[in-house]
């Protein structure tokens, strides 16, 4: 189940997104709004939400969060933006990683 979270997460949340993957959640972060969607299947599927309430492509960046190490991992498809400097699926831009991890830690960290 997708959950988007603009504020601390609760356990059942957690439980709700980890429906997916065993001990893993997709998330997608807006670095300008401050809030993460995650529990899809596919980064791409909590991209689409927060692009349907009015999220910027350039803000998102998806990655892959684990509730029981307290750990991210700056990997996911929609990270693949020429564009923007970002040739690879992981995040390569110390900054935009900082801000992912902010955001990711303050509403999915310390819960389980």
């Amino acid at each position: 189940m997708i959950h988007t979270l603009g504020q601390k997460v609760s356990s059942s949340q957690i439980k709700d997104m980890l429906q997916e993957y065993d001990g893993m959640i997709k998330i997608v972060v807006d670095i300008r709004q401050r809030i993460v969607s995650g529990g899809g299947e596919m980064h791409a599927d909590c991209e689409s939400v927060l692009l349907e309430s009015g999220s910027e492509q350039d803000d998102l960046w998806g990655a892959n969060w684990y509730p029981s190490e307290q750990r991210i991992e700056f990997e996911s498809l929609i990270n693949i933006r020429p564009r923007m400097g970002n040739r690879s699926i992981i995040l390569q831009d110390e900054n935009l990683r900082k801000q992912v991890e902010d955001v990711t830690r303050s509403i999915l960290g310390d819960v389980q």
